[in-house]
């Protein structure tokens, strides 16, 4: 059974700053038609910044659309036409003034593939080298370095709990469980 699913007619309804909002009508695989409403995301990085000592760099920020400090492993927004690596560079240092010698694509992920395009592609950083932050004037961030075993216990207690940061520092764990 084919499962694709064909547009017929696309409406965008918003187009934000950052993410666009569009309402298709499509052909299911069964003939009848359906809605779907899609969220346009240019896509983003987070980066694992880890020490040469195992310490791993975190960024703590209010999140207002869950209403919630969260601790993260830095992250932010591709611009258009932006390498991810480029992209990924310029958050770490933006965000926790780190620029790291060494850098390898973790994992790249779809976030939430049922509402949205976003993609994120995940980074481990090595190397690091501590430089002033440098970050947008309506981002209010905490920089924070812990030991990386601490962090998956902030895991398991559910303290460290946003998919990008889940994704990165269990992809770091499970390399590091594979070596040993």
């Amino acid at each position: 059974m084919e499962l694709r699913e064909k547009r017929l007619a696309s409406k965008y309804v918003f187009e934000g700053k950052i993410l666009k909002l569009r309402v298709d009508t499509v052909s299911l695989p069964d003939g009848r038609t359906g809605t779907r409403e899609v969220v346009e995301y240019a896509g983003a990085v987070a980066v694992v910044a880890l020490h040469d000592d195992g310490r791993v760099v975190l960024v703590r920020q209010y999140r207002y659309p869950v209403g919630a400090e969260l601790l993260e492993i830095p992250a932010g927004k591709l611009e258009a036409g932006e390498d991810p690596l480029e992209t990924a560079r310029r958050e770490l240092l933006e965000e926790t003034g780190y620029a790291a010698r060494d850098w390898r694509l973790l994992r790249t992920f779809y976030s939430t593939p049922g509402f949205t395009s976003e993609k994120m592609h995940v980074f481990l950083a090595r190397g690091l080298e501590k430089g002033p932050a440098a970050t947008d004037e309506d981002e209010f961030i905490v920089v924070e370095v812990l030991p990386f075993e601490r962090t998956l216990e902030l895991i398991a207690e559910g303290v460290i709990c946003d998919g990008k940061s889940l994704v990165g520092l269990l992809s770091v764990a499970a390399e590091d469980k594979d070596r040993s």
